[in-house]
């Protein structure tokens, strides 16, 4: 009997000696894998909690002070800053698809020249800048006539939407007796811009033949023939 009960009590110790081996490898495995997702986890909260990482404005971005609630990083409250006239608070150039352009005969009996005006009407949502010379061509049967620009100093005004201002174009009367030069068209470039527009002429249905270089006609700057609307 006394065989029988000590063999019963090694058997119990080597039954506890091999669960407690096999908890301590349980352990071990758990503590292997458990560390790295913590540390995972761990790496997500502070990126978010912080405003770190390239897609939420962290130091690296440019967005390290960005504790008033700014949802945007650094780059792109940049971005946005910088861009068109709502950032920047100041208004872009008049451009030709904002503009309605006409031409119209402002002669005046007396006058040793005579002039055409051409004025531009802002016709967008906002106001523009405007400023310098115009570009002015003259479509004749003799070829394309560029008028020169007279020595009047330029201004820059804001057209606001709805406004116009106006330049003035001065050419010679044709008192030659011949039958001078015939003025097909007038083609009108907004300062600053390359895309045109064409008109009819308003003007004398000719020009004199003139000899020698340079034009007879002259155009002047923005507001050169007055500021209507």
């Amino acid at each position: 009997m006394r065989v029988h009960q000590l063999t019963f009590a090694a058997a119990l110790a080597v039954a506890a000696s091999l669960s407690l081996t096999a908890c301590q490898n349980d352990d071990t495995a758990l503590g292997q894998g458990d560390p790295s997702a913590t540390s995972t986890a761990s790496t997500a909260s502070t990126g978010s909690s912080t405003g770190g990482g390239s897609g939420s404005g962290g130091p690296d971005q440019g967005g390290e002070k960005d504790t008033a609630g700014t949802t945007s990083g650094g780059k792109g409250t940049t971005a946005t800053a910088g861009t068109g006239s709502s950032g920047s608070g100041k208004a872009g150039k008049c451009r030709t698809d904002d503009l309605l352009i006409t031409a119209m005969e402002r002669t005046i009996d007396g006058d040793e020249e005579a002039t055409v005006a051409v004025e531009f009407e802002n016709h967008s949502d906002r106001g523009c800048v405007i400023s310098g010379f115009a570009g002015v061509d003259l479509k004749t049967d003799a070829g394309p006539l560029s008028a020169t620009r007279t020595n009047e100093k330029p201004g820059s005004s804001i057209l606001e939407s709805g406004k116009s201002i106006a330049f003035g174009i001065t050419y010679p009367f044709n008192t030659s007796g011949g039958s001078g030069v015939r003025v097909t068209g007038l083609v009108v470039t907004p300062p600053g811009e390359t895309k045109s527009v064409t008109l009819d002429w308003p003007g004398a249905a000719t020009l004199p033949v003139t000899e020698g270089s340079g034009s007879s006609v002259k155009v002047g700057p923005m507001g050169s023939a007055g500021q209507g609307g």
